[in-house]
């Protein structure tokens, strides 16, 4: 190892020097909507947080916060995609891509657009049972102009191995990240693809994306056989020239930076409470929720479970779930919920809780 080298990893590794990975939930340890998720053909959020499949045609996969992890770096978690149904072959504009979404307000410390923008590296745990050549990707994803992208093709000669693979990449001094709330940037790990995303030549520096270059080099097909698993762990991506120690954040750091996205309020008892609020008349309540980090935006709310309204005189089962009042806010949404039945009060102060269902839970939801 170079002294360079030697240097920029003894610093990374100082505790002073926190906050360096801009990726969240790096090391897969919160999952709030579930653990493992299965009969997958499309693309969103299903279990570890932050970790975006996009699949279009190619197979049927099982996800999972895996415990599966490379021995010896402190990670106890891993995100592992399980192909369940094999497509042998795939359309030319078919793909299995994992996504990592970025906001712009978090990259313009790297003052990309300008001359003194900087490097970055990103660098990551792979494991998997195919062999072959794989394809990273950064995109920036500009606002009324034209993307960019820049690409690295990495090797994977041992099957069932962790490996660490690090990608370099050079600034781009021509165009600058948004500087907004919204999806400025993403990261794609290329599992399988058709031709009309790896017909052309991949550049390891950026340039505007074409489509045929973004998975140019990729001759894996991890969707052809139900035999095929692929893991990965230590996403990390920092400014600089070389990848330092992957940052260990605490649980309680990672599950508040996860929350600017998603927000799962559960009830976790049979009578668990979620907020309080008042009745309007006989049937119908409203319940005001606060939220424990601001979010990204407004989110929109899913209600699963059984839920009632509680009152000074008793528990008023409702006859279907919260609906959404106002998720004008980013700090705080209010639900309406009817009560079977009647027997409230208007001005009565409530609770809406659980319905003896300790599973219950309200699933606020900003992703990019």
């Amino acid at each position: 190892m170079s002294k360079a080298a030697e240097l920029a990893a003894l610093i990374g590794g100082q505790k002073a020097l926190g906050n360096k990975n801009l990726v969240k939930n790096g090391a897969m340890v919160v999952a709030q909507r579930a653990t493992s998720a299965t009969g997958i053909t499309g693309s969103g959020l299903n279990t570890v947080d932050r970790m975006y499949p996009e699949i279009s045609n190619a197979g049927t996969w099982t996800q999972s916060q895996s415990t599966d992890v490379p021995v010896g770096q402190g990670f106890v978690n891993s995100f592992k995609m399980d192909c369940t149904t094999a497509d042998t072959s795939l359309d030319a504009s078919h793909y299995n891509i994992l996504g990592y979404r970025i906001e712009g307000i978090d990259l313009q410390r790297l003052n990309y657009g300008t001359s003194g923008a900087k490097n970055m590296v990103l660098s990551f745990w792979v494991k998997t049972s195919k062999t072959g050549n794989y394809v990273v990707n950064i995109q920036n994803i500009v606002t009324g102009g034209t993307s960019r992208t820049c690409g690295k093709v990495y090797t994977v000669s041992q099957a069932n191995t962790w490996q660490k693979v690090e990608f370099p990449i050079a600034a781009d001094t021509a165009t600058a990240f948004d500087n907004d709330t919204a999806l400025t940037a993403i990261i794609y790990w290329w599992l399988a693809s058709g031709t009309t995303y790896t017909s052309g030549t991949l550049s390891n520096t950026w340039e505007n994306i074409s489509n045929a270059n973004i998975a140019a080099g990729l001759n894996v097909n991890l969707a052809d056989s139900t035999d095929n698993k692929w893991y990965i762990t230590g996403i990390q991506l920092e400014e600089g020239d070389v990848a330092t120690p992957f940052e260990h954040r605490s649980f309680g750091d990672e599950l508040l930076a996860c929350r600017r996205y998603t927000y799962k309020a559960i009830a976790g008892s049979a009578y668990g409470h979620f907020g309080g609020g008042y009745a309007a008349s006989a049937t119908t309540a409203y319940a005001n929720i606060p939220l424990p980090v601001e979010m990204r935006s407004n989110p929109s709310v899913t209600a699963n479970g059984t839920f009632r309204n509680y009152a000074h005189d008793g528990n008023k089962p409702i006859t279907t779930n919260p609906t959404v009042l106002n998720a004008g806010s980013t700090t705080m949404f209010s639900t309406q919920a009817t009560s079977s039945g009647g027997g409230m009060t208007a001005g009565d102060f409530i609770f809406l809780t659980a319905n003896n269902d300790a599973d219950a839970f309200l699933l606020l939801d900003a992703e990019l």
